[in-house]
């Protein structure tokens, strides 16, 4: 009996599932989806010497390939779509950064359509509820505390795409903006804080479960004032954003994190901006001038971090191979935490069937061969 047209197996590879990793596995792709058998005959790729692992999902990122998902055209916006799919990740949140309250409540609206023609997985609004003493990369000027109103104006701008909010939850409305969130199931995300660790401890307890790229634009951990950082790597309800980029974190921060937290508790991020698979130079991320050199993104004036040039890709193999964090939990924290999150773990997140065939191969080293998504190679499969 023939196979289906679009039938795919694809095997011989290690194949990291939920449960572990199968050696001499397979993947069966039927249409879109990955299948639990296939009928006689359907085409076999032999995957020997490779590693089938989910396809990526990132939560937080802010462009890519040349373009800003904060102030580009739709066709911008997918063009950095795109770049980043072909990196591995299948699954995306476009991340905004600080602006006016009118400007981010369009720039909601333009994102939300791509949302709903699948495009991305939701929007993340990094700012303006953000601390001026931690701000990072964002416009002080723009800055203003996280009023639930306006939280909600954002929210419903996005006619029900919002995922996240990063907030400064020590800033007043800060908590209250944390209940509203949790009530309507959208994540409230500390960072860009200037929090004490009970100032952290209250907003969890309101409701807030993830840590915007912890380490990152918020006090550092010490032994008479552990301030946020502590309170988020020891409290279960919640996730700790990492990128790693070998500039945002040492190998010890992210050893740290994984080691406390747990790989269940670790979502692997970009926070990626226009420059991502595009190259150096100067670029803009919102109001603010960068340059990029040498692959890291500073701003012209003050010289603060801005986002990175980080695409998933890279994130996984310096995890593997610099880190030494065991292929399982990399997977678990590239794909399976960041799909919880966001609620799409029924369909992306992991190679199970039923789910959308979502897949990225890579060969013995960890070297990128091949993206698929949907059941469509995004990036053309490359073996022998």
């Amino acid at each position: 009996m023939a196979g289906r047209a679009d039938s795919t197996v694809l095997a011989g590879a290690r194949v990291v599932l939920p449960t572990g990793t199968v050696e001499n596995g397979r993947v069966i792709v039927e249409g879109t989806r990955i299948a639990g058998s296939t009928a006689e005959g359907a085409p076999t790729v032999d995957l020997s010497g490779h590693w089938v692992v989910p396809g990526f999902v990132d939560m937080h990122n802010h462009g890519g390939g040349g373009a800003s998902f904060t102030s580009g055209t739709l066709d911008e916006v997918l063009t950095g779509i795109r770049t980043h799919r072909e990196h591995g990740t299948t699954t995306l949140v476009a991340s905004t950064v600080t602006g006016e309250m009118d400007f981010l409540a369009h720039r909601a609206g333009v994102l939300s359509e791509l949302v709903e023609q699948g495009d991305l997985a939701g929007i993340h609004f990094e700012g303006p509820f953000i601390s001026p003493c931690r701000k990072g990369a964002h416009s002080e000027d723009l800055l203003r505390h996280p009023d639930p109103a306006e939280v909600r104006k954002l929210m419903d701008a996005a006619r029900g795409t919002a995922k996240m909010f990063t907030l400064a939850t020590e800033l007043p409305g800060g908590i209250d903006s944390v209940r509203l969130l949790a009530e309507h199931g959208v994540i409230a995300a500390i960072g860009h804080t200037d929090a004490t660790y009970e100032q952290t401890v209250e907003a969890i307890d309101a409701g807030a479960t993830v840590a915007t790229h912890l380490f990152n634009a918020m006090p550092p951990l010490a032994h008479r004032e552990p301030g946020p950082i502590a309170a988020l790597l020891e409290d279960e309800r919640i996730t700790v954003e990492l990128i790693n980029d070998g500039t945002h974190l040492h190998p010890a921060a992210l050893e740290l994190a994984y080691h406390h937290a747990g790989a269940h508790r670790v979502a692997l991020i970009t926070d990626a901006m226009d420059a991502a698979g595009f190259g150096d130079g100067l670029y803009q991320l919102g109001p603010l001038a960068v340059e990029v050199k040498d692959g890291v993104a500073r701003l012209v004036e003050g010289d603060s971090i801005a986002g990175s040039t980080l695409t998933l890709d890279t994130a996984f193999h310096r995890a593997v191979t610099i880190d030494r964090i065991p292929v399982g939990d990399v997977v678990q924290s590239i794909s399976a935490n960041p799909a919880r999150l966001l609620g799409v773990y029924d369909k992306v997140g992991s190679l199970e069937p039923g789910k959308d065939a979502d897949l990225v191969v890579l060969d013995e080293d960890f070297g990128l061969k091949g993206v698929m998504r949907k059941g469509e190679w995004i990036k053309e499969l490359q073996v022998g």
